[in-house]
């Protein structure tokens, strides 16, 4: 991987700690993430790592029960301040899970859905918008003579392609991204990755991903859970090749996990 010059810190968490009830799922979390980087968070199942990622966007409050402590902040601003907009921080912050979630509506109504509920009514903004967003995700060429079709007739690869589109038609600045390849056939997945690397040209990504090798292919930083704790945080190249922890290193070389 290429030396990689220091970017501005888009998202910082600061002593993180989440609880579910009495059950502590994250201790302390202290994390920079760069401005249009790819940052890849590993570890084994139930290590905190989605918990962690939804912290970012605080889709964690949609959980009974929940409580965050410590401060997470975008752009230098805290997110979880009283004052904050939630629905505003959400639009900056999208969110693209597992399993890919079309609405039942059409391809075009699936892209236009967050412009409208913003305020977008022209017909002129809503196409543009459209067109943009499927362009961005690389799915233009194979939708544009059905986009008033279901969503729900496309593939699984084109379906997640189709949510990051509509993520994309909001105009984020980060986007989540929970094992959004899990479900995923291995050329979907492929397709998947390359979009990645465009994407961060224009947005800030961070993705939660089991799979070890698509986080050295497609991250610039890499960090590691383990029983709710950030245990190693590096580039991905320097963590991969040189982990500075003994629990990365067994993680990583297939000890555990």
């Amino acid at each position: 991987m290429t030396s990689l010059n220091k970017n501005k810190v888009k998202i910082k968490s600061q002593d993180v700690e989440v609880f579910y009830n009495k059950f502590q799922a994250l201790y302390e979390i202290n994390m920079d993430v760069e401005e249009n980087r790819v940052t890849a968070l590993i570890g084994p199942s139930g290590c905190g790592k989605s918990t962690f990622l939804r912290t970012l966007n605080r889709l964690n409050e949609l959980i009974p029960g929940t409580e965050v402590k410590g401060q997470v902040f975008l752009d230098g601003q805290p997110i979880y301040s009283r004052d904050v907009d939630v629905v505003a921080l959400r639009k900056k912050v999208g969110m693209v899970f597992q399993k890919p979630s079309v609405f039942p509506m059409s391809i075009y109504d699936n892209v236009a859905y967050g412009p409208r509920i913003h305020g977008i009514k022209n017909k002129y903004d809503l196409d543009s918008i459209v067109h943009n967003s499927l362009q961005a995700a690389n799915l233009w060429d194979e939708v544009s003579d059905r986009l008033h079709s279901p969503a729900a007739r496309l593939s699984g690869g084109q379906q997640q392609r189709l949510v990051i589109a509509r993520v994309l038609a909001v105009n984020p600045e980060v986007i989540l991204m929970d094992e959004p390849a899990s479900a995923l056939d291995p050329i979907s997945t492929s397709r998947l990755e390359a979009l990645i690397a465009e994407l961060k040209e224009s947005y800030t990504i961070v993705i939660v991903t089991h799979n070890m090798q698509q986080a050295a292919r497609v991250s610039d930083y890499t960090g590691f859970f383990l029983n709710g704790y950030l245990v190693e945080f590096n580039r991905t190249d320097e963590l991969f090749v040189n982990p500075r922890d003994k629990r990365t290193e067994d993680y990583i070389t297939g000890r555990f996990g």
